[in-house]
């Protein structure tokens, strides 16, 4: 838990302010959300001014300045998700000792950025740039069920419900059903439905906007079964797809609990 910016040194107490601006503008509001006297909030304001951290707006009320956009443009220009989830996924790949995928969303359909080899003596067929349909994977689906069903449905009139296996879901109102039993639960499933013989458990990931933009799942084969049961291992996997979400700038509000 964070500590108390009032109790904390002067990097902390900047730093807190900063944090604030983007949600209050006036000085009494920032000093009651960061408990810190208005005073301090009005030196650290006039400073981050100085610097171009913040702007006046004339009324006595304060929002982010030009700097802040420009390290921004800075950061995002070189921002690869990837090298953000990495701690996370390696950590889920060595809890459950499963084939990890991260995979983004990319118009109608997602791509993989990511994939960490888990401890069993065979390999996945999937790599790192190959995409993947959404209506048949557990990252697709995951995807999916972050989208109001309007937005499904013409997305899925655009891209088609291939039947990539026996198990493939091909009816738009199966997959929706199936859907709202996604959002309820936080993960995804896939039984066989995109490659014979593979078995994926899926969550979604959210950006610095709250939006949905990928997700990540862990693999195996029917031939080697779960070590554990689907429910404990879902819920390592929508930890870890919590704590990618965090490290990409999404707020917790945003994420599915």
């Amino acid at each position: 838990m964070r500590s108390n910016p009032s109790s904390g040194n002067a990097t902390e107490k900047v730093l807190a302010v900063l944090e604030a601006l983007p949600g209050h503008e006036r000085v009494t509001d920032i000093a009651a959300v960061t408990g810190l006297p208005k005073s301090t909030v009005h030196r650290i304001l006039q400073t981050l001014v100085e610097r171009q951290f913040a702007l006046p707006t004339g009324s006595g009320n304060y929002i982010g300045g030009p700097r802040i956009l420009s390290l921004a443009g800075q950061v995002m220009g070189r921002f690869n998700p990837a090298q953000h989830a990495d701690a996370a996924l390696r950590r889920l790949c060595r809890q459950t000792g499963c084939t990890v995928h991260f995979a983004l969303l990319d118009a109608d359909q997602a791509v993989y950025a990511a994939k960490l080899e888990g401890d069993k003596p065979y390999q996945m067929p999937s790599r790192i740039g190959r995409s993947i349909r959404l209506h048949c994977t557990g990252i697709g689906k995951a995807i999916l069920a972050e989208l109001p069903p309007a937005g499904v449905e013409a997305l899925l009139e655009r891209s088609g419900m291939e039947a990539r296996t026996p198990n493939t879901i091909t009816e738009l109102a199966v997959l929706q059903a199936e859907l709202v039993q996604v959002r309820e639960r936080g993960w995804a499933y896939d039984d066989e439905e995109n490659e014979p013989g593979i078995l994926c458990i899926a969550a979604a990931v959210h950006g610095h906007t709250g939006a949905v933009i990928g997700g990540i799942s862990v693999a195996t084969i029917t031939l080697d079964p779960w070590h554990a049961s689907v429910e404990s291992l879902a819920e390592l996997v929508r930890e870890s797809a919590r704590e990618v979400s965090t490290a990409l700038g999404a707020q917790p509000g945003s994420q599915v609990e």
